[in-house]
């Protein structure tokens, strides 16, 4: 099994009990972890580190380096996923960059 939390490997000791493999603490101290990719933590509204507030979206995940695992909704409702959200997430991120 690969599960993952914010991009760090977890494991399943009991039903419901989560921890850091390379910790051996559980998920649940420390469930803002910095992200286990690029090792930002997320930023003060909550949003992933490398994203930060995107233009007409309501949440979204980077996918800890797995952009199978990456989403955006949007304030509509609507949603896409894996390679496509990651796409337009860079697109959103490098249109917000100052020049």
């Amino acid at each position: 099994m690969n599960d993952k939390h914010r991009g760090h490997k977890i494991e399943e000791l009991s039903p419901g009990y989560w921890i850091y493999v390379d910790r051996g603490i559980p998920v649940s101290w420390w469930k803002d972890r910095p992200c286990g990719h690029c090792g930002l933590s997320n930023t003060p509204e909550g949003h992933d580190g490398c994203l930060g507030t995107l233009p007409d979206v309501m949440n979204a995940c980077c996918g800890h380096g797995e952009n199978n695992s990456a989403y955006v909704q949007f304030k509509d409702g609507e949603s896409i996923h894996g390679e496509e959200a990651a796409r337009l997430q860079n697109k959103l991120c490098e249109s917000e960059e100052p020049e």
